[in-house]
């Protein structure tokens, strides 16, 4: 029985060998052999060892799936808004969108199947129903796609731009400005695979931000998208000196992380709006700040209006 498997977030634009090693756990010395005699290919496209791997490549490979452990169910993640064509989930932070390479937790798409909420197929393998992600550290509503007809409709509104993504994130320092626009494009770090960064060969991303609430050590801070780069917001704050307060891969003071007790990014993707696939009405759907955030964020106000006191 062929094994397919869709292009893991981290590995696209590494070469296929290398991909390929670090996806089946082989040495670069086997998936070179795999790929040059066909036992591992790229769907839809001819490739060789030192072809790029592309976010929408899908490998097949000829060997039985080895015994893989149950997935876990996220038990608390809510469902905010469901109908025939979709579904909209509150995701909680250590929950993955969808299956990936190394990734044993919970993820939306397969707690969703467990439940029994039917999702449509189309899609790459492991990513059926799947418009856009948010990253495993950032809580927030994540939509997913029931009908053939909303797939190809939500997609074609997200790769337009028409669907309106409102995140609020927790910014170290003082913003000079009430609102901006941070327009730097995004590239993957050479330091590190999971790691992305402001360079002039990365792809266009454009974020606009407008201050919410300023504390001094901290300003709460509006974000909406027009691209939707991996770690987009993480990247183009600490770009400008003002990382996501507990974001240390992209430069957050630990110490303030850890006096606000907070063991992820201060990020959570609040608000979608959006235009029903079927009906054509505008929706507009809202989510609540999580525990862990709520809780660190009326820390950082008290602290603020007490430092305002003395």
């Amino acid at each position: 029985m062929n094994r397919l498997m869709p292009a893991p977030d981290a590995l696209v634009g590494r070469r296929m060998d290398l991909a390929l090693s670090k996806m089946l756990g082989v040495s670069r010395a086997k998936a070179s052999e795999f790929i040059m005699t066909g036992e591992a290919r790229v769907l839809g496209r001819k490739v060789t060892k030192s072809s790029p791997l592309m976010d929408t490549d899908v490998i097949e490979f000829d060997e039985p799936d080895p015994p893989r452990s149950v997935e876990p169910v996220a038990e608390d993640m809510p469902v905010v808004y469901e109908d025939e064509d979709i579904v909209v989930v509150d995701k909680p932070v250590g929950v993955a969108a969808h299956p990936s390479v190394g990734w044993t937790g919970p993820t939306v798409l397969g707690s969703l199947l467990k439940r029994g909420v039917r999702i449509t197929q189309m899609g790459a393998p492991g990513r059926q129903g799947i418009v856009s992600r948010l990253d495993v550290g950032t809580s927030g509503l994540m939509l997913v796609c029931k009908s053939d007809l909303a797939y190809k409709e939500m997609r074609r509104q997200f790769s337009q731009h028409e669907v309106v993504k409102t995140y609020h994130a927790l910014v170290q320092g003082n913003l000079l400005q009430d609102r901006a626009t941070i327009e730097a494009p995004i590239g993957r770090a050479r330091v590190s695979d999971f790691r992305f960064t402001v360079t002039p060969v990365g792809k266009a991303a454009v974020t606009h931000w407008d201050v919410l609430e300023r504390f001094g050590l901290a300003t709460l801070v509006s974000v909406n998208l027009e691209t939707g780069r991996t770690h987009q917001i993480r990247v183009h704050f600490s770009s400008i000196g003002h990382p996501l307060v507990g974001d240390h891969m992209y430069g957050a003071n630990p110490v303030l992380a850890g006096r606000l007790g907070l063991d992820r990014q201060w990020l959570h993707a609040r608000q979608l709006e959006f235009r029903h696939p079927r009906t054509r009405i505008w929706t507009k759907v809202v989510s609540s700040y999580p525990a862990d955030l709520l809780r660190s964020l009326e820390q950082v106000r008290a602290e603020s209006k007490a430092k305002a006191a003395a």
